[in-house]
């Protein structure tokens, strides 16, 4: 057994995780070149390579054809020469005539040398990249290790990853050999190994953080539907759950808020809202504008847009700073949205009616309630709801309003809080 070239392919393969037969099969190849080297023929077609991959024991050899007259003594051999080796040799019969290897000049065992080498350095980038383009899509954690420019090499355990500028979160500062979490955008095959470029912008980083940290999104009980983000500040996530007795939000803020937080920390400082995914996009919408209230939502599933109405204290809060808040939440629904405080939207006569598709949790049939916020009467003649902390019901007459319950029917024009318009 060739006792030093099976440990010498045996760490190799352990230390750079290519496989044996890879490596036998470079060593194949530079044993064929050797030879054609070696005999000055540009092709050596005769020329034959085992190896056995259990010992490590090789041969080479050339297939020679026996004939009366040789005219090219790599291809033929003698009948008479044949004759020597065995008897049973006839005219046309293939000879395999050893080779010896110890005998190949200086030039072809260097040749020999750099084939195995560059077979070496191919199989281990396509190593690396096939190892790296598996985490193509997720999140790894790298050291910091230098500064190129505006961008930084992110060094990956065997190999380098570049965080570009524009991949940054603003204001963030790295130090050298500072561990952090990056997402791989993408991973390209070079003849100089694996390019791989790392972001900390984008919204996948988010989901791929909540993955790590909550179970039920790892196993699918709860899915992450959609996300919209302004690194560095302000990320909207939308979540489901599959399991009707599991909280999505509740499973992804965790007790106390220790899965959030350990998100945020990660994201340093970044602000995270969670809100509840829901297939009626008004509904959808009403929750993306939280933490603002929201009186009533119109959308066009086919146009993509929204005419939302809040009060109007809470206006400055759903659009948010720079219009913020709804930037994000038309990002996490799709839909261009189009908000106007109350006021406004009187003004405009856009005041949406009460629509049962879209506040049907809102709507209770005793005395023609309609929950904890006020719209226009079916009849047209009033308000149903809260105002002022009072609640508001239905005349039977069509001709005035009952403030609670317990007190005294009033008819229109009497008193001072009459809202008949």
């Amino acid at each position: 057994m060739n006792n030093e070239l099976f440990e010498a392919l045996t760490i190799l393969e352990k230390e750079k995780n290519i496989s044996k037969d890879t490596l036998l099969e470079a060593i194949k190849q530079s044993l064929l070149q050797a030879c054609k080297n070696h005999y000055g023929k540009s092709e050596a077609n005769n020329v034959v390579v085992n190896i056995d991959p259990e010992t490590c024991e090789f041969e080479v050899y050339a297939e020679k054809t026996v004939v009366e007259n040789v005219e090219d003594e790599l291809a033929e051999i003698s009948l008479t020469n044949a004759k020597l080796k065995d008897e049973k040799y006839e005219l046309g019969d293939i000879v395999r005539v050893p080779i010896k290897s110890k005998e190949f000049g200086r030039i072809a065992t260097q040749n020999a040398k750099n084939v195995i080498l560059q077979k070496i350095r191919e199989e281990e980038r396509k190593v690396l990249y096939n190892e790296y383009y598996e985490k193509e899509k997720d999140i790894v954690t790298g050291v910091v290790q230098r500064f190129i420019g505006r961008n930084i090499s992110i060094n990956l355990g065997k190999v380098d990853a570049m965080l570009n500028a524009e991949e940054q979160i603003k204001g963030e500062i790295y130090h050298q050999t500072e561990r952090i979490k990056v997402y791989v955008l993408e991973v390209r095959d070079t003849p100089k190994g694996p390019k791989i470029f790392v972001s900390r912008t984008h919204p996948e980083l988010v989901k791929r953080l909540f993955e790590a940290e909550v179970t039920e999104v790892k196993d699918g009980t709860v899915e992450i539907k959609s996300i919209a983000r302004e690194a560095g500040s302000r990320t909207k996530m939308a979540v489901w759950s599959n399991n009707p007795d599991v909280d999505p939000v509740g499973a992804c803020v965790g007790l106390n808020g220790a899965r959030v937080n350990a998100v945020v920390d990660e994201l340093n400082g970044e602000k995270i809202d969670i809100i509840n995914w829901d297939e009626n996009p008004a509904l959808l919408i009403e929750n993306a504008l939280s933490p603002a209230k929201v009186i009533s939502v119109i959308a066009d599933g086919d146009e993509k847009t929204a005419k939302v109405v809040v009060p109007d204290y809470q206006l400055s809060l759903a659009i948010g700073k720079e219009g913020q808040n709804a930037r994000l939440a038309a990002r996490l629904t799709g839909f261009k949205i189009d908000i106007k405080s109350e006021t406004q939207a009187r003004e405009s006569g856009d005041l949406l009616e009460y629509e049962e598709d879209y506040y049907e949790d809102e709507y209770y049939e005793e005395d023609g309630y309609y929950g904890d916020e006020y719209y226009e009467g079916q009849e047209g003649d009033g308000y149903y709801g809260a105002q002022d902390g009072e609640e508001y019901y239905d005349d039977p007459n069509g001709d005035g309003y009952y403030y609670e319950e317990d007190q005294e029917y009033q008819e229109p024009g009497e008193g001072s809080d009459n809202n008949q318009e």
